[in-house]
């Protein structure tokens, strides 16, 4: 039988936490000195306060739910594959997402994330 490893616990967590939209248990899996970076180095938040800041608008959207297609698993690193609902300004639809997560103390120390096209709802 494959357990899951200590760290896809913490990353299923946050991603649990994200579809929930709330925004304390989404926190708790996160280091309060961690980077979160477009990949691969555009620092976009610098620890807990500002990844708060900014999910706590990303959570107004009423659609918003993380659909993971894939995860894979290597020491300290997860790496997943996840369909994101977004409410757009431009509408509603969905954008591939690759999250790199590095583990530290159970935590998320640091993530980068590459994302794809936007595709909106009716489009091709």
């Amino acid at each position: 039988m494959n357990f899951p490893a200590a760290v896809e616990i913490c990353v299923q967590g946050q991603l649990d936490a994200y579809n929930a939209r709330d925004i304390d248990a989404f926190m708790r899996f996160w280091a309060e000195d961690c980077g979160y970076y477009a990949f691969p180095a555009t620092l976009l938040a610098r620890g807990a306060a500002e990844i708060r800041a900014r999910h706590v608008e990303r959570f107004l959207e009423p659609d918003l739910h993380g659909r993971l297609v894939s995860r894979i698993a290597l020491g300290d690193l997860v790496v997943d594959h996840e369909i994101v609902t977004r409410n757009f300004e431009e509408g509603r639809g969905e954008v591939d997402v690759v999250a790199i997560y590095e583990i530290r103390d159970g935590l998320i120390a640091n993530a980068w994330f590459k994302m794809g096209e936007k595709r909106l709802d009716g489009e091709g």
